[in-house]
Parts: structure tokens; sequence; C-alpha cells
């Protein structure tokens, strides 16, 4: 998203992708922090602090925690919500074994939550840089570069802390949607120098969140199946791949994600990735210079990722890529070749039209054409027009998807459309969208510091989207990417061209986040919104209703220039409790 500064040098980019993410930090705020506050660390009087600090701050490794103590959980949620938070374990000294476990949870009248509903993960550190210049070429001397904390480590039994650190714990309890009202009571167990029973406080409300398959807000996370067979180890589009991509996409499915990513072309994206990006489609010139498309390879994959839960939509890149090179086998060459023609041009026109009438044929056998989109990425005006034309002139009910900037003058086309952050849907165009049934999301890249979902972004603006986007009355979200991974993702979430965490949002494992965690809680705290505003409408409780109006009214994103989201969100979000 917004890379088309880079075009020039995408290859470049690619080349040195290597040796910018091994390379170390000319600055470490981690590295100086340590030093810096060894005053502070001598003053603690105890060998090991154990406290409660929420989920809306990322800790430094190295600083004393600036935390009032507070040793009890007390938290509510709807049946069928996960609420999360962080727990602290710092010491002077270092500790060699740490352990956390979690018990059940329990009601006055014997209702019982199992603690296989409660998850802990030790949060480890990655090197991230800062929001400077947005997007570019990076060299990391110019940026300062720091250890943040991050990666959500669950399935580790134990871990040992050094001394004068911080070890934050990732807590969370998925509420049973069977589960009867109430408040429940438990504990969270830390056994370090000596044992912590610490006690948690569950007030379960009367209302019930739906499933995610039921949600209604649009996640849009860009997937990249060559990334995970890279990280590990495995040949592409092997069983083994496969098998492994189930984990990853499985984990999407469950926070509501809705749309398929389908590479129709060879690098729909110019190579701006680490990884390649393969086209799912064969396309093939015949010796009698007539086309040919294999769907093998398509087919597989878009029913494998609808078997992980994502079925929403099929969303295809792209007739217009990155670069406007289009890779193809020549059998009378026996060898690739690639098409360059203009956008728009009859011989474009003429190159894609068998594949469109092609491609058209096989989804609809497949049951698949209504739910398809050709997809494009902040592509010119002209550009989308011409492509619009050609599309309607092959089946009049193609659909369209743009992630990019507002053209009124292609509105009523775009089926599926996202604009950038700094724009806005007319009032009035909204409410037709709204009334057709066609989508209008927003989606964050590189360009803006805020609201964003960089490895240094403040947890908490991962939330204030989904206030964002039931404020401005649109569906969704989007954002590259899932999982376009670094040369390290688990230790340098720094990249060439963007800033650290751009490309990617989870971790090899499959591993969750810091910020993914906060953003399936901005789109669970989305659904409620809706809910509640259909209830209040239905009941007529306008005080309420207007209540609630009002707070959302606040989430604008030049407030974020003086109000830190966690502040905006905390303030709002007991209207969602009542």
């Amino acid at each position: 998203m917004k890379r088309y500064l880079l075009l020039p040098i995408a290859s470049l980019l690619y080349i040195a992708a290597g040796a910018q993410n091994a390379s170390q930090p000319t600055t470490s705020r981690s590295g100086t922090s340590k030093a810096a506050h060894t005053a502070s660390w001598g003053s603690q009087r105890t060998a090991v602090q154990v406290s409660f600090a929420g989920s809306s701050q990322r800790f430094d490794r190295n600083t004393l925690p600036a935390v009032k103590i507070s040793q009890k959980w007390t938290a509510a949620g709807w049946k069928g919500e996960k609420v999360q938070t962080q727990l602290l374990i710092w010491s002077a000294g270092a500790v060699a074994d740490i352990r956390v476990a979690t018990s059940d949870l329990k009601d006055k009248r014997g209702n019982t939550i199992s603690k296989n509903n409660l998850s802990t993960g030790f949060v480890q550190y990655v090197m991230t840089d800062e929001f400077r210049n947005g997007c570019g070429y990076r060299k990391p001397a110019d940026f300062d570069s720091s250890l943040v904390a991050d990666i959500i480590q669950t399935g580790k039994p134990s871990t040992s802390l050094e001394a004068q650190t911080v070890q934050p714990v990732w807590i969370s309890i998925s509420i049973p949607a069977s589960a009867k009202a109430g408040i429940y009571t438990g504990t969270v167990t830390v056994v370090a120098d000596k044992t912590y029973k610490l006690p948690v406080s569950l007030t379960v409300v009367d209302r019930t969140l739906p499933a995610p398959d039921q949600w209604t807000y649009q996640l849009d996370l860009w997937q990249h199946p060559a990334a995970v067979a890279r990280v590990h180890q495995v040949a592409l589009w092997s069983d083994a791949h496969f098998d492994l991509m189930r984990k990853y996409y499985t984990m999407l499915a469950a926070a509501g994600q809705k749309n398929i990513t389908a590479s129709i072309v060879h690098e729909p994206w110019g190579h701006q990735t680490y990884d390649d990006y393969p086209s799912l489609i064969k396309w093939t010139k015949t010796r009698e210079g007539k086309w040919q498309f294999d769907y093998t390879l398509f087919d597989k994959y878009v029913s494998f990722v609808m078997s992980c839960g994502i079925k929403g939509r099929i969303n295809c890149y792209s007739m217009v890529p990155w670069k406007i090179a289009f890779t193809y086998y020549d059998e009378a060459l026996g060898r690739d070749s690639i098409f360059t023609g203009s956008i728009g041009s009859p011989e474009y026109n003429a190159f894609w039209r068998p594949m469109l009438t092609d491609f058209t044929q096989h989804l609809k056998a497949k049951g698949w054409f209504n739910i398809t989109a050709i997809a494009m990425d902040e592509r010119p005006l002209a550009a989308m027009q011409s492509v619009i034309a050609l599309l309607k002139s092959v089946d009049k009910d193609w659909k369209v998807a743009l992630a990019g900037n507002y053209h009124g003058e292609i509105e009523s086309d775009i089926e599926d459309y996202c604009i950038a952050s700094e724009q806005q849907f007319p009032a009035a165009v909204l409410a037709k969208r709204k009334s057709a049934g066609k989508l209008s999301t927003w989606y964050t890249c590189c360009s803006e510091k805020y609201p964003n979902g960089f490895t240094f972004s403040p947890p908490d603006e991962h939330v204030w989207m989904g206030w964002y986007t039931a404020a401005t009355g649109m569906d969704g979200y989007l954002r590259w990417a899932y999982n376009s991974w670094t040369k390290q993702p688990l230790t340098d979430s720094r990249f060439t061209a963007w800033p650290a965490g751009d490309t990617y949002q989870v971790y090899p494992g499959p591993l969750s986040s810091i910020r993914f965690e906060k953003l399936i809680e901005g789109i669970q705290d989305y659904e409620k919104i809706q809910i509640l505003r259909k209830e209040y409408r239905t009941r007529n409780q306008t005080a309420r209703l207007n209540e609630l109006e009002t707070a959302l009214q606040q989430f604008k994103i030049s407030s974020l220039a003086k109000t830190p989201a966690a502040e905006m969100v905390a303030k709002a979000k007991g209207l969602l409790n009542q």
C-alpha cells in the first residue's frame, strides 16, 4: 500500500533486504536504558516484583516499570468475548525459572469457566525502529532502533529472567458463549523466587457476542503463502506447506477475516516483499497461438482457505500490478515470456480478454463467481476506468475491488471500496453504498504515523481502529499484510522500505502479537457497538443511544495528535458493558 515511490528501485530493495534485516541497530533505546536506570533498579527493595499492568502499554525490557503495584485483575466482558491483560514480572537479580499457571474461574452458584479458556504467553521482544519519513528506502543507521515487546509465546511452559529486566506475560480469557452471567473468581499463579497467587475477578455481562464467523466487521489482512514455506523450510505448495498454512489461516479466521488474497499473476506488487509472490494460475500460450489457463492450484488454494473458515470473498490480484509485466509460458519458444503492454491499449485488452472470458466460465462452474472480485491496489483513475470497462464487456456482473484513493467517477462500479485513512466517503455516497450492499472500508499503510500497527505503535491504536470504523459508518479495515515476513521476523521486524512491522501482524509459529490481539479487541468492540445501536433503537432507549453516539464522535484521526488512543478507548469502553 502506497508503495509507488519505490517501484524504480524495487529490485534493489529485494537484494538489500537480507543485509538490512541482519544488521544491528546503530542506537538501541533498550541498550542504553539499562545503564540509565541502574540506580533505579538498585533501589528496588525486593528481588522479584509481580503486578498486573493492563494491555494498553508496551514495557521496555530494561527499564524499571513505573506502575502502581496491582496484584488483582478485575475484568468484564460479554459471553463469547475475549478479554486480556498483561502481568509484569521484574527483578533486580536473575531468576532461573519462571512459570505461570491459571485456575478455573467459578461463581458463587457453582458455575465454572474452565482454565482451558484462559491463555498465558510470555511476551518476547523484537527489533523495531521508528516512524520517520513514512514510505521510502531505509538505512538502519538513519533510524533509532530498539527492542520492543510484541511476540506472544503461548505454549512455552517457562522462562528465565536476567537481572534488571522485565518479563511481560500476556493473559487472556475467552469467555464461553454458554457461560452464565455473573462474577467469577480464580487465580493466576506465578512461580519465581517464591509462589505468588494473584486473584482474578471476571464479570460476565448478560449479553452475547456472536462467533467470529458471524461478525459483520470486514477484516482484510492480505495473506502471503510463499512466506510460510520459506520460514518453515518446506517446498512451496507441498502437503507440508498446506498443513502449516492451516494453522495461520485458522488463526486469521478466528479474528473475523473475510477475504482470500488470491494472486492470478506473478508478483502483483512488483516483488516489493522479501519472498516471492507467485501466481495461482498458470498462463500458457500454445504453439497454435491460443491461450490455456490451468486453475488447478487456484482451485486447491481457494478451497483450502475456505476450509480454514475464510470464505467471504475472493479478491484476485491483479490486472493492474505495480509493475506492468505479465508472465506466461510460451510453448513455441519453450520458455516463460513477459507481456508489457500498457493498460487500456488494444494489445492489453487482447491479452486479458481470453483469460477473463475463460476465468468467468470457470468461476461460475465452481459457484464462486458471485463472491469473486478483480482487485486493484492504489491504481490510477484512468487505469481503473479502462479495466472496469473491459471487465464489464466480458460480463456485466464482474465485481471490482479497490484499495486506494476515493474517485467519485468510478465509485458506483466498485463493489469493495477501501479508501486511505486520510479520506472519507461522502455521507450520501456511504449511505447509498450501504443500501446497495456494497462494502466501504479503510486502510492504513507505511505513510500514516497514527493510527497504525507497526511494532512500535501504541497497542490501543489497533483497538481505536474498531471504534473509528463504527464512528464513520464504514464496514471494516484492510492492511498489508498478515504475514509478509522479513528475513528474520522473530528477531527483527525492520525492513528495507517501510517502518518496522509494516509487513506483518503475526509471527512464525504461528505466534500472535500484542498488535494482533489488540486488533481483535477493537473488532469485538465494533461488533458490540453495532449490537447496542440496534438494541437501543429497537427499544427506543434514546438516552443510551445518544450517549454512545456522543462517545463515538470523539474518534477522529486528528484527535490522536493530542489525545492518546488508550485514553480515548478507556473513556468509551465502559459504555459497552452496562
